[in-house]
């Protein structure tokens, strides 16, 4: 991997993380038409790379991070049924990892659910953190493992399972972003831990990569949210519904063209 490369690959994930839009798919176009995706290093570099996004939210709302233990104990029970499923289904999850045509196709409907979603939940009045039920951050929680489909987006999922609760669409995306926290985290540290466990040593050179793809990910992500939260406010989620149909549609075409696309996994 370039420096060009870890830079691009950081753009796509500070972009990517925290929109609807999958970071997934977009990984996978980015890494196949570099031709690094299959490199064991890149996988464990688009991993890492998220404690980057993670400290974008942190830095951004980080007085909401002091504001009560309750706010913590609901981020951890809407948590927990991430933990839970990808535990058992793992290997099946695993499975679904390498399967292209799964991203494209979840995508494809993920997209269309976003432009049609208006007219099947209607937004409700504006709610704040604290008014956030345990029930309620518990069902939010669910939504998050359907996430665990890859190209239906952790963001997408979550933002969509706050709105069913009757928030706000500025308060979904926020606590969707705060979740992330957690549930990134936990992640990036599985993900790194397996990569240790190969017994493959990062030379000092992947190390300055990985700072660089960290660096540019945390500003990118800071830019992404604060622009995320303006639009989705005003616009909703639509356009991003369409902008996920022209993503599944690219890549369906480069599959039918050859193009060797690979999941990192």
């Amino acid at each position: 991997m370039t420096l060009i490369e870890a830079i691009i690959l950081g753009i796509v994930e500070g972009i990517t993380e925290f929109l609807p839009i999958s970071s997934t798919g977009h990984m996978i176009i980015a890494s196949s038409l570099m031709g690094i995706a299959e490199d064991s290093f890149t996988k464990t570099f688009t991993v890492s790379i998220q404690f980057g996004a993670i400290l974008s939210v942190v830095c951004l709302y980080w007085k909401r991070f002091f504001q009560s233990l309750d706010f913590y104990f609901k981020l951890f029970v809407a948590f927990l049924p991430a933990v839970i499923f990808g535990l058992i289904f793992n290997d099946y999850i695993d499975a679904l990892l390498e399967n292209v045509a799964v991203v494209a196709f979840s995508l494809l409907g993920g997209g269309v659910f976003l432009i049609f979603m208006d007219h099947f939940i209607k937004e409700k009045t504006e709610m704040t953190d604290d008014e956030i039920s345990y029930k309620s951050a518990v069902k939010i929680g669910f939504f998050q493992v359907i996430a665990m489909i890859p190209g239906v987006s952790r963001s997408a999922a979550t933002i969509i399972g706050g709105l069913t609760q009757g928030l706000s669409r500025k308060t979904a995306a926020e606590f969707s972003f705060f979740l992330a926290v957690p549930t990134m985290f936990a992640a990036t540290v599985y993900k790194v831990y397996k990569f240790y466990k190969s017994g493959i040593v990062i030379q000092q050179d992947q190390i300055n990569l990985l700072i660089v793809g960290n660096v540019v990910a945390f500003i990118v992500a800071i830019l992404a949210i604060r622009t995320f939260i303006g639009f989705v406010t005003k616009n909703g989620l639509k356009a991003y519904g369409y902008y996920r149909v022209v993503v599944g549609v690219i890549i369906i075409i480069l599959m039918i063209c050859g193009v060797d696309l690979k999941i990192i996994d």
